[in-house]
């Protein structure tokens, strides 16, 4: 399954850490992509629905859509439209912001307001008023004309405007904001997530997966899953699948009289000498060691001691 593309900094943001287009000067999109700064969809006319990994939500006149660094989203344009997008990175409303991508997520509300519309926007749509509508066009009429402006003072005056975009929609939106802020929300999205992952994993044991494979599969950047997965379980990737292949190897040698060769292909492992080595080196024993202790014992599986299905969400 090939990983959604990324679209680096340097190729939509030439020379500058913010870039404002319309409907006359937007680029196309890929069918679903990423890429390593913010995103601000400006919908003034023309109906349309925004692609945030799983979740689609439906973009109407009015409504503003804001993606994250590293989302995995397409929003799809139509005919006629009206629209502005905003682009900038990560320090251009904060220059002394240290913050790593991926642990904007972890940063508290309180602490960076401007963040929550773009943390919450699974879960809301971000529609304004038409006097608040009216404002929002201004202000992106006027970034744009002092980006293409530039000279002194620009990005200041930029910036100012930036923030009072932003603002608006989270006076307007702050009480499902603030609410969802005190939940666990988050959390429960990063859960489906990680439920998404381990279903694929398992669905996919035999065969070479890798970490792009089910960053797909959940729709996420390879560089966020490593880092969900990292804080979220303490393990690797590669760490989990292989334990997730040795848990089923377990049990098939236990409960079943297939031959190794047969048990280590269907686990991921066409090469058997390189299958018993990895199992001697996870587990401890020789795969017929293995099968010889636990033909005394009662089959693991009827016990429901296997972990080959555990969820990572769990």
């Amino acid at each position: 399954m090939p990983e959604a593309p990324i679209n680096r900094t340097s190729e939509y943001l030439p020379h500058t850490a913010f870039w404002i287009r319309d409907q006359a000067t937007s680029v196309g999109q890929p069918p679903l992509h990423k890429h390593e700064y913010f995103q601000i969809y400006v919908n003034l006319a023309g109906r349309t629905e925004h692609v945030l990994g799983a979740t689609v939500r439906p973009i109407l006149p009015g409504t503003l859509s804001f993606i994250m660094p590293l989302r995995v989203h397409c929003i799809r344009h139509v005919e006629p439209a009206e629209f502005f997008v905003i682009n900038f990175r990560r320090d251009f409303l904060r220059p002394e912001s240290r913050i790593d991508l991926l642990e904007l997520e972890d940063v508290a509300v309180d602490e960076m307001p401007e963040l929550a519309p773009f943390l919450y926007q699974e879960h809301l749509d971000f529609e304004l008023g038409a006097d608040e509508l009216a404002e929002v066009r201004r202000l992106c009429l006027r970034m744009q004309a002092e980006h293409g402006g530039g000279g002194f003072y620009a990005a200041e005056f930029i910036r100012a405007d930036l923030f009072r975009l932003i603002g608006l929609v989270c006076r307007r939106h702050q009480d499902d904001l603030q609410a969802l802020a005190r939940t666990s929300m988050l959390q429960g999205s990063r859960r489906a997530s990680l439920a998404r992952v381990s279903r694929f994993m398992r669905e996919h044991l035999a065969e070479p997966i890798t970490l792009a494979d089910a960053a797909a599969a959940a729709y996420l950047s390879t560089h966020y899953l490593a880092h969900l997965l990292k804080r979220e379980t303490g393990r690797t990737f590669t760490e989990i699948l292989a334990d997730q292949r040795m848990d089923l190897a377990c049990r098939m040698l236990a409960g079943s009289p297939r031959p190794i060769a047969e048990i280590a292909a269907s686990v991921g492992f066409p090469d058997e000498a390189y299958f018993a080595r990895r199992f001697r080196q996870l587990r401890g024993v020789t795969p017929s060691a293995y099968r010889g202790q636990a033909g005394g014992r009662e089959n693991p599986a009827q016990r429901g001691e296997a972990t080959h299905g555990r969820d990572l969400s769990k």
